[in-house]
């Protein structure tokens, strides 16, 4: 199964590829900024997620600040900010992010 992400994520992503970036995020970024966006990361969703433009932007610098860590492998940091430019350029659009 696959992702698509709205506002510029090329292509979908696979759900071990979702997984796997989420436990990239979860070693570098703060336990209660993990908690804030770990719903996207578990590799797998019953519907469509839509995401309010405000929350979206949050995670959106979530991503970003993930992706520039000292410990963040490159690779992933690659993929973090790619979904990150997504999430800003929904919030900054006023549009809802959507994931399916």
């Amino acid at each position: 199964m696959g992702f698509s992400i709205s506002h510029g994520v090329a292509g979908t992503r696979s759900a071990l590829t979702i997984s796997n970036l989420g436990n990239q995020l979860a070693h570098v970024l703060a336990a209660n900024e993990w908690r804030e966006i770990k719903y996207l990361f578990g590799g797998q969703f019953s519907d469509i997620v839509t995401i309010p433009p405000q929350e979206a932007f949050r995670i959106g610098d979530l991503l970003h600040q993930a992706a520039d860590h000292r410990l963040m492998d490159p690779s992933w940091g690659i993929l973090a900010r790619e979904i990150g430019d997504a999430a800003r350029m929904a919030g900054a659009s006023g549009q809802n992010w959507t994931w399916s």
